[in-house]
């Protein structure tokens, strides 16, 4: 039994008291935004932040809400299994979703500009048993997110810090619920952008430690041969040579692919993508989400290129947590190679400087999911099926007690999957199968006219029984007919799974696209989610620019989809390349201007994008501070002030702010 690093006072500390700190400071903002900035919190704003969020906050939003407890556990555990190519295989693998999901984006700007969630875009183009069966995999895709975010949060503040794991499951979601609730999807914004920036200043500490600070290391020159010396003394079985500095990693290469495949679902089919895109400014989509999708891949990348590898370097070590046993291999599933590495590293201030980093990945990416659950029970079951004619006020209460109860629910079912050993590489490893059967019929909802309403409605769930059946036989035939989490969760059952869950609806919406043939009008999908304009000069030009940006974005994100996941890993793969010692540095150097890069991208260049805004309301904070009157001008070439009116009846919000052509209703 490995003991804890630090006290488990500490612990409590950090997951109540940050908790409830961010609760408290989205109150605040909540409330200076409403008196200072003229923002109402209604169920239109508190789910679509009135359309109006730019570049600099989407990108930060993309990042922090990808950045999950597993992005930073899952990387590092696939590194110090792989090594080098785990970490690279996990970025690149987990990145192109969020590039090209930047097309879908665009598309549903351009096709229903005015939805609340993308589940109402499939009722209107198909009808209700296609809206039914999108709604179960949207919410098994929150489900198995939200199991993640626990398991892995919980597991690895429990093993650092001795905090009772069931403890940490539910004391993890109140703060979010809180804040989540007051400030909507805003907060998610704004807190986003907040835990990014502590995630990279941590992840940043880790890596000039490890590099040049360190005593234990100081240099990648002294990382190299220290990992060169791990090859030696337990080689990876399937890697070139056995080294741990080589892309040509047989079992590495497996899990690129099932990590491909798995996380498509968890993008395509989660409700808090879309709903990023539905909140982002008509301009900033197309930026948003391609410098999101290329900054994050420094995150995995440099921290499991970072802890996973020191973990791997250290272990050998009398301070090492495990010493003198290697890791478990469920402490290994449970992701504890990043805490372990730390710990090793910087002792009780790796230990410390673990617990906020997961608390900070752990809340960010829950608060994402909340909302989404929130918004489509809200919208797609509770105004479409139960109340039609609901206003604003019932639905904003209704969406909080579903926010709260689903908190708590999944704080249940996380310790349900805490006692029967379901760790959350598992689960990382399972969403695939059971998420990834919707993500091509999804796509097709905004891209193809030719797929009929039938092939949409089946396809899905033809795929998910082609995946369960794929993973298990293979699972049974490796097991000796055996189903256990061993053998089901080992990586050929998951490979197998993966694959057929994305790829077989591909041929079950080709044959139902035939037996039904329709062509669909996309014109048909504008006039139920229109957005109103000023003028119609005014539409005609955001439509071009929309129409500009679906160009680009098509280009754009899959060029850099291609460099990520085939131009750069597999000639490195193919050549069997072993890491000299001048070109890992070269590596770990690239690494880290990355990060920098991912610094300037979702810290600096938010806060300057939005100089005007803050400038706004601290000039009208100073001046009611002191008993001035806040004269309505424009500064800074933006207009001051805007009037809300409430269609209490229709739980409509109009405002008079106009930005990049809108007029938002």
């Amino acid at each position: 039994m490995v003991q804890p690093a630090i006290s488990v006072g500490v612990g409590y500390g950090v997951v109540v008291g940050l908790g409830l700190g961010f609760a408290v400071l989205m109150i605040c903002i909540s409330y200076i935004l409403k008196k200072y900035n003229s923002e109402k919190q209604t169920s239109e704003h508190f789910n679509t932040a009135s359309h109006s969020v730019r570049t600099g906050l989407v990108a930060s939003a993309v990042v922090s809400s990808w950045t999950w407890a597993s992005t930073l556990l899952t990387s590092a555990q696939k590194t110090y299994q792989y090594g080098v190519s785990g970490a690279f295989w996990y970025a690149s693998g987990a990145c192109v979703q969020i590039l090209l999901f930047t097309v879908l984006a665009i598309e549903l700007k351009r096709k229903a500009p005015n939805a609340h969630t993308f589940l109402e875009v499939v009722r209107a183009r198909c009808g209700p048993l296609a809206h039914t069966v999108f709604i179960f995999f949207a919410y098994v895709t929150n489900i198995l997110v939200m199991a993640m975010l626990l398991c892995g949060g919980s597991a690895t503040i429990a093993s650092v810090t001795g905090v009772n794991t069931v403890a940490a499951c539910f004391l993890l979601p109140v703060g979010v619920i809180i804040y989540t609730i007051f400030g909507g999807i805003k907060a998610t914004f704004l807190t986003d952008y907040i835990h990014t920036i502590i995630i990279l200043v941590i992840l940043i500490m880790f890596s000039l430690s490890a590099y040049s600070a360190s005593d234990k290391i100081g240099s990648p020159s002294k990382l190299y041969d220290m990992l060169k010396a791990a090859g030696e003394s337990h080689p990876v079985e399937g890697n070139a040579e056995g080294s741990y500095l080589t892309m040509r990693s047989r079992e590495g290469a497996i899990f690129f692919i099932i990590n491909l495949a798995g996380n498509f679902g968890t993008v395509f089919v989660d409700n808090g993508y879309w709903q990023k895109a539905i909140a982002a400014n008509p301009a900033s989509a197309l930026p948003g989400y391609i410098l999101g999708g290329v900054s994050w891949f420094a995150i995995p990348w440099l921290a499991a290129t970072t802890t996973g590898l020191v973990c791997l370097a250290l272990e050998a070590m009398p301070y090492f947590p495990t010493y003198p046993n290697r890791m478990t291999d469920l402490e290994v599933s449970q992701g504890l190679a990043l805490p372990y590495g730390a710990i090793a590293l910087m002792g009780k201030t790796g230990a410390n400087a673990t617990v906020v980093l997961v608390f900070m990945a752990v809340t960010s990416a829950a608060s994402s999911e909340l909302i989404a659950v929130s918004s489509i029970f809200t919208y797609d079951i509770y105004k479409q099926y139960v109340r039609r004619n609901a206003g604003n006020k019932e639905l904003l209460y209704t969406g909080h007690i579903v926010l709260i109860v689903f908190g708590f629910v999944m704080s249940a079912f996380a310790t349900g999957l805490y006692y029967g050993n379901v760790s959350m590489g598992y689960l990382y490893l399972l969403m695939g199968v059971l998420v990834c059967p919707a993500v091509i019929p999804a796509t097709c909802v905004m891209l193809s006219t030719r797929t009929s309403k039938l092939a949409i409605t089946v396809s899905p769930v033809l795929g998910l029984i082609s995946s369960i059946i794929s993973w298990l036989v293979v699972a049974a035939s490796q097991g000796s007919g055996k189903l256990t989490i061993e053998t089901t969760g080992a990586n050929n059952p998951m490979l197998a799974g993966n694959v057929v869950g994305l790829l077989s609806p591909i041929l079950y919406l080709f044959i139902f696209s035939i037996v039904k043939p329709e062509k669909y009008d996309f014109n048909d999908l504008l006039s139920k989610f229109r957005m109103h304009y000023e003028s119609e000069e005014e539409e005609i030009l955001q439509r071009k620019k929309l129409n500009r940006a679906s160009i680009i974005s098509k280009i754009a994100a899959t060029g850099v989809a291609a460099v990520f996941i085939i131009l750069w890993p597999w000639p490195m793969y193919g050549s069997k390349y072993i890491f000299s010692k001048r070109f890992f540095t070269g590596w770990v150097v690239v690494g880290l201007i990355w990060i920098f890069f991912t610094v300037f991208s979702v810290g600096i260049f938010p806060l300057w994008e939005g100089r005007r805004d803050i400038y706004l309301v601290v000039k009208r904070m100073f001046e009611s501070a002191f008993g001035a009157k806040v004269i309505e001008s424009e500064d800074f070439g933006v207009v001051e002030g805007m009037n809300v009116e409430k269609g209490e009846e229709k739980g409509i919000e109009k405002t008079n702010e106009k930005e990049n052509g809108y007029l938002y209703v």
